[in-house]
């Protein structure tokens, strides 16, 4: 098939979110004649919907230490040459409202639209051409690369790829950049659900989802990874942003510890006070402390068999060391990333370009790199975006 002229690229992108878009902005901006290729008709879709439509778009605390990847050191040299103050600055270029919500997380003031539509503006201006409703059938690469599709040709000398995780498929999630890594022999790290909500066993299920909606602070840990915030019980298991950011750290048959009172002391009035000892003194101590149902609940699945100190610290440690063995998680339709993907060690960290084939660039999410809950993510593609774009 030939390839009209006006078909002939410096670089074409493959994915058109929040990392495709910002490696083309900042090549545009450099002059190069781009094309973004996207197979959905909206374009998007997971910047409108994130942050509960208000785009976590980044977070003040970004760090390293914020991200799972097989090389963790493989994120700092992006992470460093464009950081939330510079998306920030850009924010604020365009006069969008934000707001701090909590632990240095930054969300919209009105609408993720706000967002999506800085990046159309600032597409706009660097002369990047969108093609939405782009169905790839085959990508080859000669002398260089060739995208085809069941109308089309493009031709370029680079191609970058940012297609994303398979994350929310009901929002056009697929495999499509695994694919084009292993084709062209790039290693791809195992991926598994993300930022997603576990499900309890059949014991624990029996036990306690009569109860969902009952939230509580805990500390939710394996190993040395903690996370103190808010967990949810749901009609299938655990959820709320503790268990979120744990999730992304579990594999099967491990356990989550559950700390349901950080920092507080649940059988000190029955210890240290005067009253009798038994299951009501217990359950009204607890429920100083926990939600009602959930303090009464766990009791009468815990209750010690006697009342002494040494049995009722023994109550306390375990009320600070629950631990749950999930049967699983609710998959990729409910997570919000994808850990695992193009290996770290295939690409450089400067620019993200395959070691091994010239031209050939990974960015965002379909790149073994996962942040944390709170805008770690959108920082990300906004770094390695970045950082392709400048090498483009």
């Amino acid at each position: 098939m030939p390839s009209a002229p006006e078909n002939h690229f410096d670089a074409i992108i493959i994915g058109a979110g929040a990392a495709g878009l910002m490696a083309a902005i900042e090549a545009g901006k450099r002059g190069r004649k781009l094309a973004v290729l996207d197979h959905a008709d909206q374009i998007g879709k997971k910047i409108l919907i994130s942050g509960g439509g208000r785009c976590n778009f980044t977070n003040l605390h970004c760090r390293p230490e914020n991200f799972i990847s097989a090389n963790p050191h493989f994120a700092k040299s992006a992470l460093a040459r464009y950081t939330p103050a510079d998306f920030i600055a850009l924010v604020e270029k365009y006069k969008i409202p934000y707001h701090e919500k909590t632990l240095g997380q930054l969300f919209c003031d009105t609408t993720a639209r706000d967002i999506l539509d800085m990046l159309f503006e600032e597409c706009r201006r660097a002369h990047v051409q969108i093609l939405p409703g782009t169905h790839i059938t085959e990508v080859i690469r000669t002398t260089e690369f060739i995208v085809r599709t069941g109308m089309a040709e493009f031709h370029s000398p680079a191609l970058v790829i940012a297609t994303g995780g398979l994350s929310i498929p009901k929002i056009g999630a697929t495999q499509f950049g695994y694919d084009v890594a292993r084709q062209f022999g790039l290693k791809i790290r195992e991926t598994r659900p993300a930022l997603v909500p576990l499900t309890f066993n059949i014991c624990d299920r029996k036990n306690y989802c009569d109860l969902t909606g009952v939230a509580l602070e805990v500390v939710a840990s394996i190993g040395r990874q903690r996370f103190r915030e808010k967990m949810l019980i749901t009609h299938r298991g655990l959820s709320g942003p503790a268990i979120l950011q744990i999730s992304s750290y579990w594999k099967k048959p491990q356990t989550v510890v559950l700390d349901l009172a950080p920092g507080a002391e649940l059988t000190g009035p029955i210890i240290n006070g005067t009253a009798r000892r038994d299951l009501a003194a217990a359950k009204a101590a607890f429920r100083e402390l926990l939600p009602n149902r959930f303090a009464d609940r766990w009791l009468d699945l815990n209750e010690p068999r006697q009342w002494t100190n040494h049995a009722l610290g023994e109550l306390e440690r375990r009320s600070h060391n629950w631990e749950i063995s999930p049967d699983g998680t609710e998959g990729y339709e409910k997570a919000e990333v994808t850990v695992g993907g193009v290996d770290t060690d295939e690409l450089s960290a400067k620019t993200m370009e395959s070691r091994k084939v010239p031209g050939l660039f990974f960015v965002g999410e379909v790149v073994d790199v996962t942040g944390h809950l709170g805008g770690f993510n959108f920082q990300w593609a906004w770094a390695s975006g970045f950082s392709a774009g400048q090498a483009l």
